[in-house]
């Protein structure tokens, strides 16, 4: 049987056009057309255009926002796959009553934002970022920050977050000879726990019992400001904070009186709840490590992330159904 790139029918599922709402590494479209030939794909990067466009069967969507009014222009939209695993930027409620689902690729990026998690802790604990401005000012001396440096060698670290990229983190640090402690509202079975040599603590007590805590859970309005004043009070004097998931897991104000007094030793922030940086506190600090929320980019992340997709796509043609669907309590029955 013939088919074409118009929405026609051929033998392995429905030909559809797909959105890739961006921008993408370089090649993507590509890999996605050698992947899928039976599917024709749309790329776009800017806000206002993506927002216009009506024509399209599937939207993946990496750093474009997707509220109501951009999933309402799309009348012929069955599924918005985020590229990565956080969903906030997509207005899922709108989706699910409108019959679309929305999915996320939880773990596929896990590897990549665990890494940026160790590396600023890391970074932050030797004070890596002074002393290289320092030493490429013409000052040689390893003695500047003697009494601040530590190494995360038999530190408590604790997870806020269980999920892949918590995982990982865990393995990360033991290897440096630090324990882990977790916190999640979804508890592991106690197999799992073993099996990554992570001790559950309710949160309270996980604040304050740890020398570095890292975040990584979504924003949802239970979690916004997981970490406020009354949980930074209640912290180890002269510890670290890690926040490679969401700004607004943390009250940027409480976290930048921390900082002032001492109560937080340093920061490592890959997200802030301010992205005005003109007016956030925390972006003048040089006991504050600020990188603008690119810890699940990496050049090598779209051989990860496409293959995985493309399946959900196949899926999606064939059987009329994804995996990883985050708003199925708003779909119609």
């Amino acid at each position: 049987r013939t088919h074409e790139k118009d929405g026609g029918d051929h033998e392995g599922g429905r030909c559809m056009k797909i959105i890739l709402a961006g921008p993408y590494p370089d090649g993507t479209k590509e890999q996605f057309e050698r992947l899928l030939p039976d599917h024709a794909f749309i790329s776009v990067s800017d806000q206002k255009v993506y927002g216009e466009m009506e024509d399209g069967d599937c939207v993946i969507v990496r750093v474009l926002k997707t509220p109501a009014e951009v999933i309402q222009a799309k009348k012929n939209l069955k599924a918005i796959i985020r590229w990565g695993v956080g969903y906030d930027s997509v207005d899922i409620e709108a989706a699910g009553k409108a019959g679309i689902m929305v999915a996320n690729m939880p773990g596929v990026n896990a590897y990549a934002v665990s890494e940026l998690a160790v590396a600023l802790m890391l970074s932050a604990g030797r004070r890596v970022i002074d002393q290289n401005r320092l030493t490429h000012d013409g000052i040689w001396n390893n003695k500047l920050y003697a009494k601040q440096m530590t190494t995360l060698n038999h530190k408590t670290v604790g997870v806020i977050g269980g999920g892949h990229i918590g995982r990982m983190v865990a393995g990360q640090v033991q290897n440096f000879g630090a324990d882990v402690v977790y916190y999640d509202a979804f508890r592991m079975n106690e197999e799992k726990e073993e099996e990554f040599h992570m001790k559950y603590l309710p949160l309270e007590e996980l604040v304050k019992v740890s020398d570095v805590i890292t975040i990584h859970v979504p924003l949802l309005e239970s979690t916004r400001h997981i970490i406020g004043k009354q949980e930074i009070e209640s912290m180890k004097n002269g510890v670290i904070l890690i926040n490679t998931a969401r700004g607004g897991l943390i009250d940027d104000q409480a976290l930048a009186e921390a900082l002032v007094s001492g109560k937080v030793a340093a920061a490592g922030l890959d997200c802030v709840e301010d992205e005005n940086l003109e007016e956030n506190p925390l972006a003048k600090m040089s006991n504050v490590i600020l990188t603008p929320h690119m810890g699940g980019t990496s050049n090598d992340l779209a051989d990860e992330m496409i293959p995985k997709i493309a399946s959900q796509i196949k899926m999606l043609a064939e059987v009329g159904k994804i995996q990883n669907i985050v708003n199925q309590q708003y779909l119609q029955k």
